[in-house]
């Protein structure tokens, strides 16, 4: 971290501890146990910055209290999505790339550089990405999801919502936990807390976990260097203390250091259909045991946990931070001040073929890392009088990503590339394309040296500046008016360097001086496929014109979003509201080998680099009508809200065979119905939530000419006029919780949650075979423990029906083709660039989690 960021922190920190202790009715510090909510009266939430009840604030709101997250076994954000309707959260190559939708749409792929649509705070500091979220997030005291733009208040980059978390806060009385966990799949873990007074104005709370498990998957290392045997596995541990300081009856500022380390295996995929270039993966690998063979007929496998893979897929993640935020009372007034430095840092290891062959791969290791170092500083005054609330603030952020992407090459690199060429009939055509022809052709040409091929480096810095203010005027008793604006200026610099080792890109070369020259005629290759092989030959990884090439990148971006809500409340326990709301994604880079096509079907990458790989900010406009009620005198809660939402300039990141891309898809809407329902019942410690979510979410009409490259129509030419991926049209959530004395001396627990998902498609290109179909999750808890909660024993379940699902399928990297050169004539795909009969693509998976059970030990002192 930069030396001027530091002093920039702490400087603030002086400023706020001064007028802090200068200032002189308390802050009251959290209590060890927050009360029972038994009321929905009792909700409060701070979706616009302040405390409010729940059924007073004119946005969709789900609140997820501590009690609920704990009996339900969240510990990340992945976690969350059995308890909230319309929100999905998916991982792909690794756990760090983890991306949360709402309502059909957030961020999809592999591009560090794009930023999120849906945004993760955390005790009000917003994590630079979804995956950074995705470990444990400790005593949580509640999380909020907040769906729709959220830019006034919240920032950019949370244009489809946010999620909002907020951990337990240190108290002056004293508290101690403990917890121990065992479970099948090798499952271990633990934590322990500890808070209370060090003097009569300083409070700690001190938290720790460690958790392992054995991994989901059993890996076929088909002769290795892989040695590990499965895969999806976990093992980290984290610690996370606290200070809570009360300089004054008027002030307080906590201030936070967390540390998490992760060393972990993921991720493999297993093959969901097999296409013809199985046979030749399977040839070229140890024991035949490459992927797993094809179905007759190249149709759709049975559901396997069984993957191969013969290299290593570790992963060594490091999250660490400190923040402080102080609020002091002015009496006219509270200021609050949120600094935090962050740093983020991963390495991968990647079998990029997800096969037994030894084709394509990453060690991990330096060459092949991500890390983010992130500066953020908030500063608000807000204060009401008897008919004006009112808020400014002003936010700035400094983030630097270092991201190294490493290409190896395989033994198996150059026979798979001449057997594919050749339908399997030649495993040294490489040699013959690329070496001399005199006087005729002589196959001594330059090949693919196994090792280290390319190492490529990206260094992005975003410097991001906004002022912004929220005011509700209560017009009369029951009828108020907020409006919100936020500016934002934005400003990116991309430098690229990249970099062929040894003689990589020698056989692209020679390659295409025969091709250009006609020669590769004399080998009996008809001229209709020679562009192909070329394409081959000069992948992105192998193209020698991206050898020693740097490029300088940057951009500018002011953007003004915001926020205009009208409310009336018809009684005390009704309200009704009508909203509109602007948010925005920052524009960014690609960060990968882009390449323009030049004609060749290359997928979309071509031989000629692209100077220019921005795309445009991607903005949301939100219109909602909604009512929330409350009946039974507080007991129970109905809320019912229709949003009609369009994005433009949506950020597609889709793979394209070879690369992630990001396009610029002209227009995404999503139009439906969120629902909540939360009943305390007259059975005391009995209670029931959930809700549904109808979310219409679908692209507009566009064509080639719409795009950032025409280029890449073909392979996104399933899209117009149809459902997002991982956006089904309904889902719905239910918990049912009980809690209460069975004696004096003894309590009964237990907790049932389910989750709904119909349909919906796991591809970014909408490929009929990435179809996930309509399934229900169900998860479970009981137990039974003391009646003071000294100490609790709970069995638990995750997926207990074991449904067999796919968390993401996509196309096996150099293993077949699904789209074609020229439209499909006729049949339901007509006009599109699919046609089934046509499809020669392997499809590979992620799946989800299977079935699994344990026991908790629960003690508290």
């Amino acid at each position: 971290m930069r030396f001027t960021q530091i002093l920039r922190g702490s400087a603030s920190l002086v400023v706020l501890t001064t007028v802090a202790a200068g200032a002189g009715s308390a802050f009251a510090a959290a209590p060890a146990d927050q009360p029972e909510v038994t009321s929905v009266k009792e909700i409060v939430v701070t979706a616009q910055k302040r405390e409010q009840n729940l059924q007073d604030v004119p946005v969709v709101v789900t609140s997820l209290p501590a009690k609920l997250l704990q009996d339900a076994g969240v510990k990340d954000i992945k976690d969350l999505t059995v308890l909230t309707p319309g929100l999905t959260v998916t991982s792909t190559s690794n756990e760090t790339i983890t991306t949360a939708r709402i309502r059909g749409v957030g961020t999809v792929g592999d591009n560090p550089g794009l930023e999120s649509s849906v945004g993760v705070v955390i005790d009000g500091v917003y994590r630079p990405r979804n995956g950074v979220s995705f470990g444990d997030l400790g005593e949580t005291d509640r999380i909020e999801v907040l769906k729709g733009p959220q830019g006034t208040l919240f920032g950019k980059n949370t244009s489809a919502g946010v999620i909002n978390i907020l951990t337990k806060a240190p108290a002056f009385n004293f508290d101690a936990q403990g917890e121990l966990t065992a479970g099948d799949h090798g499952a271990v873990g633990g934590s322990a807390s500890v808070t209370g007074p060090i003097t009569d104005q300083v409070a700690a709370r001190l938290y720790f976990a460690d958790r392992k498990r054995d991994g989901f998957y059993t890996v076929v290392p088909a002769g290795g260097p892989r040695t590990t045997t499965d895969d999806q596995d976990q093992s980290y541990w984290t610690l996370r203390g606290q200070l809570l300081f009360q300089p004054s009856d008027k002030a307080s500022i906590r201030i936070i250091g967390d540390y998490t380390e992760r060393n972990e295996h993921c991720c493999v995929a297993v093959q969901t259909r097999t296409g013809p270039t199985g046979a030749i993966v399977n040839g070229l690998a140890a024991g035949g045991q490459g992927v797993q063979p094809a179905a007759p007929g190249f149709a759709t496998l049975p559901y396997s946990r069984t993957a191969y893979a013969n290299r290593e897929t570790g992963q060594d993640v490091k999250d660490k931070g400190i923040q402080a935020e102080g609020n002091v009372d002015l009496d006219w007034a509270t200021f609050t001040s949120i600094s935090s430095f962050r740093e983020w840092s991963t390495m991968n290891g990647q079998d990029i073929d997800y096969s037994g062959a030894d084709i394509l791969y990453r060690n991990k290791d330096d060459n092949n890392s991500n890390k983010f170092d992130t500066f953020s500083q908030e500063f608000r005054l807000a204060g009401k009088t008897e008919h004006f609330d009112w808020l400014v603030g002003a936010f700035y952020a400094d983030e630097e990503l270092t991201s190294k992407v490493s290409y190896l090459y395989g033994t198996a690199y150059t026979p798979y590339l001449s057997l594919i060429a050749t339908s399997g009939a030649s495993a040294t055509l490489i040699p013959c394309l690329t070496g001399t022809f005199t006087p005729g052709p002589n196959c001594n040409g330059p090949t693919f040296t196994p090792g280290l091929a390319v190492t490529d480096h990206y260094a992005q810095n975003d410097h991001s500046l906004a002022f912004f203010t929220n005011e509700t005027f209560h017009v009369t008793d029951k009828f108020d008016i907020t409006a919100g604006v936020r500016w934002t200026e934005d400003d990116k610099t991309l430098n690229s360097f990249y970099q062929n080792v040894g003689d990589n890109g020698a056989a692209c070369a020679a390659g295409l001086g025969n091709f250009a020259g006609g020669k590769w005629t004399l080998l009996g290759i008809p001229a209709a496929s020679q562009p192909t092989l070329a394409g081959l030959l000069c992948l992105p990884w192998s193209n020698p014109q991206f050898a020693n090439r740097n490029t300088h990148q940057k951009s500018h971006a002011a953007d003004t979003s915001g926020t205009i809500k009208a409310s009336y409340h018809f009684t005390s326990d009704i309200m009704g509201y009508i909203s509109y709301a602007k948010g925005s994604k920052a524009g960014g880079f690609n960060l990968d080998r882009i390449g323009s096509s030049n004609g060749l079907p290359s997928g979309g990458t071509g031989f000629t680099p692209v100077t220019d790989t921005s795309f445009p900010t991607e903005t949301a406009h939100s219109f909602e009508v909604g009512a929330k009620t409350t009946w039974l005198d507080g007991k129970l809660l109905l809320n019912a809200t229709y949003f009609d939402q369009t994005f433009n300039h949506f950020q597609l990141n889709t793979f394209l065979g070879t690369s992630f891309v990001v396009e610029s898809i002209p227009e995404v809407s999503s139009r439906g119905v969120d629902a909540d329902f939360l009943y305390f019942t007259p059975i005391k410690g009995l209670t029931l939530q959930g809700g549904v979510t109808y979310a219409d979410t679908k692209y507009g009409n566009f064509g080639p000419s719409d795009l950032i490259s025409a280029s890449h129509y073909p392979q996104l030419s399933l899209l117009p006029g149809h459902h997002v991926s991982f956006a089904p049209l309904v889902s719905a959530s239910g918990a049912i919780s009980y809690d209460h004395k069975i004696a004096d001396s003894l309590r009964f627990m237990f907790n049932l949650d389910a989750k709904y998902t119909s349909s919906y498609n796991t591809g970014s290109d909408l490929l009929p075979a990435k179809q996930q179909s309509a399934m229900t999750l169900v998860n479970g808890r009981i137990g039974f423990g003391a009646a003071d909660h000294r100490w609790t024993v709970e069995l638990w379940g995750q997926n207990l029906t074991d449904v067999k699902y796919k968390q993401v399928v996509f196309n096996a990297p150099l293993q077949g083709g699904a789209f074609q050169s020229t439209p499909t004539a006729s049949g339901p795909y007509a006009g599109t660039f699919y046609n089934p009969a046509l499809d020669t693509q392997t499809y590979d998976a992620f799946l989800g989690q299977p079935r699994t059970v344990g026991v908790t030990l629960r003690v508290r002192y």
